[in-house]
């Protein structure tokens, strides 16, 4: 088992904010400046908690996405505003992959995403081999 919590304000931008131009009229992908600064502040903070050995097979991922305390919100109150939880956990699972948590993010078999406002904003993140 792997878990650990990165104390940080969580990136807002999500993968799904990728952009696409037409290059002598094919069409090319590509991420704006605030999505490639999301990803490297995952990065960084991922990188400090790499495990060991590479998760090979079924795993469940637990993400807690805590958000800083805004308007009169409660510290563990759920946080159902923006951003969407599926396509930020996108652009974390892939950093993972990228970083060799685990092979291939296929290997979520199982996936627990919440969203809460919290007094220490941060990702708290844990993963177990099933």
């Amino acid at each position: 088992m792997t878990e650990f919590f990165m104390a940080m304000k969580p990136p807002t931008t999500t993968h799904q904010e990728k952009q696409v131009s037409v290059v002598n009229g094919k069409p090319h992908f590509y991420e704006p400046a605030e999505l490639k600064a999301a990803r490297a502040k995952l990065m960084a903070h991922l990188g400090q908690h790499v495990p060991d050995r590479k998760y090979t097979g079924p795993i469940r991922l637990t993400v807690k996405w805590c958000f800083p305390i805004t308007g009169n919100r409660l510290d563990g109150e759920y946080k159902d505003t923006k951003p969407d939880a599926g396509n930020s956990n996108k652009l974390l699972e892939d950093c993972m992959e990228e970083l060799g948590y685990y092979k291939n993010d296929a290997q979520i078999a199982s996936l627990i995403v919440e969203k809460f406002w919290a007094a220490m904003p941060g990702i708290y993140i844990k993963i177990e081999e099933l």
